[in-house]
């Protein structure tokens, strides 16, 4: 029996609102499973990720997720029309078999992205 079914990271935000609006409008999430000042849930496809409101960028500037999508090639286009691909992270094929890149939220939460190969 598998036990673990699903994950949903918890990264930080200096701001709830302004969090949840660059997800929906820079990044596609186009679910919300809750928001208030101090804590959020966005969900795009299969996946959701959690915020929660901290003071410190110290936190959001050292957080970071991994994702693993399928059709990373368009979604790599998608968000490089947005504008949000992090300048260290474009896509290409890693040593240890994903096609992956990096997006940085307006907090400087890290987002890796990557399909197996």
């Amino acid at each position: 029996m598998e036990h673990l079914q699903r994950a949903s990271p918890v990264l930080a935000s200096l701001d709830i609102l302004k969090t949840v609006e660059f997800y929906k409008e820079k990044m596609g999430f186009d679910k919300s499973g809750w928001v208030d000042e101090n804590y959020a849930v966005v969900g795009r496809d299969k996946v959701e990720i959690h915020f929660w409101k901290c003071d410190n960028k110290i936190f959001p500037e050292n957080t970071s997720c991994y994702i693993y999508v399928e059709d990373v090639d368009n979604l790599y286009k998608e968000l490089q029309k947005a504008e949000v691909i992090h300048p260290n992270g474009p896509l290409e094929d890693k040593p240890w078999g994903v096609r992956e890149f990096s997006v940085l939220d307006n907090d400087g939460n890290l987002i890796r992205f990557g399909q197996n190969l």
